[in-house]
């Protein structure tokens, strides 16, 4: 469809140019044919007059000449000489010598006219024969009429005038229509009733039709100038438009192997590129590598400081690339996902410190818009060391590598290990089982006690996941969570946590209790969060004050206005909603100025270190104070030992959890109410002596942060699941 399209294109274009073509021949034709119309008829009254004043003059100047040569001279002309005896037909005949001597005169009078110019006089040797031998006459040489007789069209001139009795012309044609030279005239000399010879002349027509002939041409001129301003004009727009559409063929060809925002290849280039490197590679028995690169926490980049700063921050990236790996071949697979292709033969240790460069160039923040932005970034490396390798195993490889990387703890990379694959089996494993478990109820939740510390009476409790594997025993939320949000199961699973905690807690006797559930970013939905809420109150009958929803900072950053608009409405339900480990991120007190939770929990990494960090004794203080002037309730959570039980009442704190209080337990074969009988002998009414005080206030001694209470066992890190 396209090549018939272009074809009437250029079709029509070339149709247009043969009309243009053919209007201008046909202006030059008409042009051509009305200029030797009229010189032609110029030329003809020319010699008509020219054979007039001929005859006039050879009957006028005979007549007279033989008078008064016979008187002037006193002789008795010859009878040969000027007049030949007897009568032929009808008219006179006058004798050669004659009639050339009258022929020359009438040569002289004629040059006396500028325009005129005899050339030769043609003499028949034989009145009547047209197999006469033409002789010629001029004045000057001889070979000059002989060249005359072999110029072309000029005998035809000459028989033509000897045939007709009448003058011949010929005018000569130009291109433009103009007469090039003279034209040139063939007068019969006429002796009586006979032709006995051809005058040839040349008669300049330099005047003739002058204004008309000009005016033509200066027409013809202005056509000519238009018809080529047309096509110049026709020319320039066709050259515009095929050099608009070759400019988009290059864009799209561009576009077509190369990413439009940073500039590299993309994933279709660098699948080619790949593949030939790697026949190349079994060609030449060497070895090639590939490096998968992956931006740590770019969604945060984007969530936090727009679109607009996160395209700039890819692109800053892909320049580090550029000038880290200089010729190999940088390519953007995805949104933060860029890979690199080692087509050389290159050694483990080279790549290493490679992949190590790289790695350092990204200490050095980016400032863009007036912030400096720190760049992070995972690198996987795998090396095709066998000739039989492909680029999806090859690729595949890189890819176990970076998943590594980014579980190091990031901004590091790592080399793919055969080990890895176990790894990655043992993950698909499990994402199936986890569907499995959903479907046969395989998770239960456990409860870890929460206390209030001015009495140290049970208040609550916070939600805890574990899923009791058939064939594995009970496996760490820390492994099949992460697992969960890949294969997007966590908002199922989140769902039936909210749910199945909720109808828990409302079958409890002591309905003074609350339920504390984790939310993580990864199961947060803006619009659906709220209708989960919702339906698992009205299902289970639990009162909405017994309920809280725990959040972090991250899920904040994600999208602050949807989310603040979705916490808003939980919160209208009559659902408590508390920011846990609050102060590990970098805006808590922006958020908390844009949305009044209504608890506050302390990180379980200030609490650790409670008493032995005069930093982290301040930075608990001003939590608690803070959350004291905003009216908040203050939980610190990973409470192991009576220390931090003192300095956190100290501080005023509200309420503790930890496994000094209680570890998580399976409430459904145990009341909630015996879980008071659990706390350890505390002799907590004792006023604090000075020491302990200072303590509280973050003036106590420093003591390494490092240190741990010996025997004590430390609380594992919690995973929010809801």
């Amino acid at each position: 469809m396209n090549g018939l399209r272009r074809f009437k294109k250029l079709a029509g274009a070339a149709g247009g140019f043969l009309i243009v073509v053919a209007f201008a021949g046909a202006i030059h034709s008409a042009n051509l044919w009305f200029s030797h119309s009229l010189y032609s008829r110029d030329a003809m009254d020319d010699a008509n007059r020219f054979e007039r004043e001929l005859k006039e003059y050879v009957s006028t100047a005979g007549s007279s000449l033989t008078a008064s040569s016979a008187t002037g001279s006193g002789l008795r002309s010859s009878i040969d000489t000027w007049k030949m005896t007897g009568a032929v037909e009808d008219s006179p005949l006058v004798s050669p010598a004659k009639l050339k001597f009258l022929v020359d005169g009438f040569i002289r009078h004629l040059e006396t006219h500028d325009d005129v110019h005899t050339l030769a006089v043609v003499w028949f040797s034989k009145d009547g024969d047209q197999d006469a031998t033409l002789k010629s006459e001029t004045k000057t040489a001889p070979s000059d009429a002989d060249a005359l007789l072999t110029m072309p069209g000029t005998r035809e001139l000459l028989e033509e005038a000897r045939r007709t009795r009448k003058p011949a012309i010929k005018v000569p044609e130009t291109f433009t229509g103009g007469a090039r030279g003279p034209s040139t005239i063939a007068l019969p000399i006429l002796n009586g009733s006979r032709v006995a010879g051809v005058l040839v002349v040349f008669n300049d027509q330099k005047t003739t039709g002058l204004f008309l002939t000009d005016f033509l041409r200066f027409g013809l001129a202005i056509m000519i100038a238009l018809c080529a301003t047309a096509m110049l004009l026709a020319g320039f727009f066709v050259w515009v438009r095929f050099r608009d559409r070759l400019k988009d063929s290059q864009t799209i060809q561009f576009l077509a192997h190369h990413d439009a925002l940073t500039g590299l290849p993309n994933r279709t280039v660098f699948a080619t590129k790949l593949n030939e490197a790697l026949r190349l590679a079994h060609a030449k028995a060497t070895n090639i590598a590939v490096m998968l690169i992956d931006v740590d926490k770019f969604k945060q980049i984007n969530d936090t400081h727009g679109h607009a700063v996160g395209d700039l921050f890819l692109q800053v990236i892909a320049d580090r690339l550029r000038s880290v790996f200089g010729n190999h071949t940088v390519a953007r697979l995805s949104g933060d996902e860029f890979a690199v292709l080692i087509a050389i033969d290159t050694d483990r240790k080279a790549l290493t410190r490679l992949a190590a460069t790289m790695i350092e160039a990204t200490r050095t923040p980016t400032r863009i818009s007036g912030k400096d932005l720190q760049i992070s970034l995972s690198i996987g490396v795998a090396q095709a060391r066998e000739a039989t390798w492909r680029a999806s195993r090859l690729l595949h490889c890189a890819d176990l590598a970076l998943y590594r990387a980014k579980h190091s703890g990031r901004s590091t990379f790592k080399w793919y290990s055969p080990d890895m694959d176990a790894e990655a089996q043992q993950r698909k494993e499990l994402e199936a089982d986890l569907r499995k478990a959903l479907e046969q109820d395989e998770f239960r939740l456990l409860y870890q006690p929460q206390f209030a510390l001015a009495d140290l009476r049970l208040s609550g409790y916070e939600t805890l996941l574990r899923w009791e594997h058939p064939d594995k025993g009970t496996i760490s939320p820390t492994i099949f969570i992460p697992i969960a949000e890949e294969a997007g199961l966590i908002e199922e699973i989140g769902s039936w946590v909210l749910k199945r905690a909720c109808m828990e807690a409302a079958a409890w006797t002591d309905s003074s209790l609350t339920i504390a559930v984790n939310v993580s970013p990864a199961q947060f939905r803006p619009g659906k969060t709220e209708e989960r809420v919702a339906h698992a109150l009205k299902t289970s009958g639990l009162a909405p004050g017994r309920l809280e929803i725990e959040i972090t900072e991250s899920l904040l950053i994600s999208d602050t206005d949807a989310v603040v608009k979705t916490l808003t409405h939980v919160r209208e339900m009559g659902v408590s909603v508390a920011m846990d480990d609050f102060g590990t991120g970098y805006s808590s007190l922006s958020y908390l100025s844009r949305f009044p939770f209504d608890t506050i929990k302390i990180d379980r990494s200030f609490v650790a270190t409670l008493g032995k960090n005069r930093t982290t004794d301040a930075v608990v203080a001003s939590i608690v104070g803070l959350g004291r002037s905003l009216g908040v309730t203050i939980t610190a959570e990973g409470v192991e030992n009576e220390t931090q039980v003192t300095l956190l009442r100290a501080a005023g704190c509200d309420k503790v959890q930890g496994f000094l209080f209680g570890r998580p337990m399976d409430l459904t074969e145990n009341d909630p109410a015996t879980a008071q009988a659990r706390i350890p002998d505390l002799d907590l009414e004792v006023e604090p002596d000075a020491e302990t005080e200072a303590q509280a206030n973050a003036n106590a001694n420093p003591a390494d942060d490092e240190t741990e209470v010996a025997g004590q066992e430390t609380e594992p890190a919690r995973t929010q699941v809801a």
